[in-house]
């Protein structure tokens, strides 16, 4: 339940909606399902059974190829990176729940100084629909909500205080959970994971019947064969599985290191990537029905209803939505409470794996010590999402230190773990583990397709690098794009300094032990490494 809690998230409902829109829709869906296939159901699969086995944390594990255990290190600062945001979207989801309980949602309607306002109630009077029409649920959450800059040139400004507040709630609902420690998180771990799918469903059922729905869903759903030679699509796809999966975060790893030895992890990996897809589609057809309605209300092409929300895109999607529904004032608490939990479920297995990670560093502090700490600094780095360039400052650290970073994590990953330690050791110990051979499916996928794929994309990044635009239009300063390459940097430089110490500290013998094996003692159902 706790890894369904991880995988299932703010990934799945906030994230891929926004990425399949930026990438056309049905032209990202070909590519994610086949990297979902490719890598990310074997790479979940993978990372399951190395907690199992070796019940050792997501920088322990690397007993297995010492010379990589700066891959570990560098998971754990995208987990850094990635939480530091994601609690700022939990924030604004606090926030839409708390104007969930007025008697008209203030989303719903124009207010005087907005021009080219279309209300999203249909209770509201529709005045002439001119070509630059924009909904109030997207002016709502720009103007009021974000009260967002029009660029950086005038520094990121003072955080907006109705976000503070929400954000400090936030900090503290997940502190609760994460001070009592991984292990009873997980019983938390059954509301988080099954109550969002009760309310997506119900949303969708809502969605679909409204006017212009069918083609918003078309738009997602037909395919555009010629976006396949696109590696800026495959790009794309790759990071979101990794980011849906929360695979190269540390979190699978550490949270199937509390497992029996003998649990069969084969069968809970393949239930949780299929969840996940289920959610993606689910939560993707709902955007872009919602899509397809606004459209059919501004008079304008699925492509172009949004302007630029970049990430919000949701925040204005549902919420637009939700006001047409029959009691609109409903579904918007459970949909935002629903958004909340998975964004708190996601938030608490991130910081439950930096709390592990700092734990083992520093072993005589107290759980309830270093998750104060690491909740505190993480309220301190999080103000700066929550100013009016807040949005602007999460998509560079999103595209840095959220995905490029995630995907460099992946390849190293599978290096240490395949060509290092070695596939045939692999798959003998998941022979010995669960009792079945490894098929050649899986031997496939994680000896050639998966570095493969994954080199080659990463490659193409690097070398088609196109400058990062904030809502497809505004170029950053130049010390924006300095910062996120700091970030990138950071992260990478962990596997080549840990490369080198190993080959100080070994320099009178092998450079890499590939010898060093799991060599194991089973006491009371933990593995223990032999060195």
């Amino acid at each position: 339940m706790s890894c369904i809690a991880t995988s299932v998230g703010l990934g799945n409902v906030w994230r891929f909606p926004f990425v399949a829109y930026q990438n056309g829709g049905g032209a990202f869906l070909i590519p994610y399902i086949i990297v979902l296939l490719l890598i990310g159901k074997p790479m979940y699969y993978l990372e399951c059974f190395l907690g199992q086995f070796s019940s050792r944390n997501s920088i322990r594990v690397w007993a297995l190829a010492p010379a990589m255990k700066g891959t570990g290190y560098a998971t754990a600062l995208v987990c850094g990176y990635v939480v530091s945001y994601y609690v700022s979207i939990v924030a604004l989801c606090l926030f839409y729940l708390s104007m969930s309980f007025q008697e008209t949602l203030p989303w719903g309607i124009c207010q005087p100084e907005w021009n080219d306002c279309v209300p999203s109630d249909p209770n509201q009077e529709v005045g002439v629909v001119t070509e630059n029409a924009t909904s109030s649920a997207e002016l709502y959450f720009l103007n009021t909500v974000l009260q967002q800059k029009d660029g950086l040139e005038g520094g990121l400004g003072l955080p907006v205080w109705h976000l503070v507040v929400c954000l400090a709630a936030s900090w503290i609902v997940i502190f609760m959970v994460v001070a009592r420690g991984v292990k009873s998180s997980g019983k938390a771990a059954y509301f988080l994971a099954l109550f969002p799918y009760v309310v997506m469903i119900i949303l969708l059922i809502s969605t679909v019947i409204l006017p212009g729905a069918g083609d918003g869903i078309l738009f997602f759903l037909t395919p555009q064969w010629d976006r396949l030679i696109s590696l800026e699509v495959w790009y794309a796809a790759v990071t979101q599985v990794f980011f849906s999966l929360s695979v190269c975060t540390g979190a699978i790893i550490m949270f199937s290191s509390y497992n029996g030895f003998r649990q069969n992890v084969y069968r809970d990996s393949m239930i949780v990537t299929t969840l996940d897809t289920f959610t993606s589609l689910l939560s993707g057809i709902t955007i872009f029905g919602i899509l397809g309605n606004l459209a059919f209300e501004l008079q304008k092409e699925v492509k172009d209803v949004v302007g630029s929300a970049g990430t919000g895109l949701a925040f204005i999607s549902y919420p637009d939505a939700i006001s047409k529904t029959f009691l609109p004032q409903l579904f918007s608490v459970l949909f935002f409470l629903m958004m909340t939990v998975l964004g708190v479920g996601s938030a608490v297995a991130l910081l439950s794996t930096i709390n592990t990670v700092m734990m083992d560093a520093f072993p005589r502090i107290r759980t309830i010590f270093m998750s104060a700490f690491c909740c505190t600094m993480g309220f301190a780095v999080g103000l700066i999402y929550v100013t009016p360039g807040g949005q602007y400052v999460l998509e560079l650290v999103d595209y840095f230190g959220g995905t490029f970073l995630l995907l460099f994590c992946a390849i190293a990953e599978i290096m240490g773990v395949v060509w290092i330690y070695g596939l045939e050791n692999l798959c003998e110990d998941i022979e010995f583990m669960l009792g079945f051979k490894t098929g050649f499916y899986w031997r496939f996928c994680w000896g050639i397709i998966m570095p493969v794929m994954m080199i080659v994309v990463f490659i193409y990044a690097f070398a088609s690098y196109e400058a990062l635009k904030f809502g497809g239009y505004y170029y950053y300063p130049t010390a924006g794009y300095v910062s996120g390459y700091m970030m990138l940097i950071l992260g990478m430089l962990f596997v080549p300094l840990s490369i080198s110490l190993t080959m100080y500290k070994n320099r009178t013998g092998n450079f890499i032990q590939v010898s060093y094996s799991f060599n194991f003692n089973i006491v009371n159902n933990d593995l223990c490494y032999v060195i």
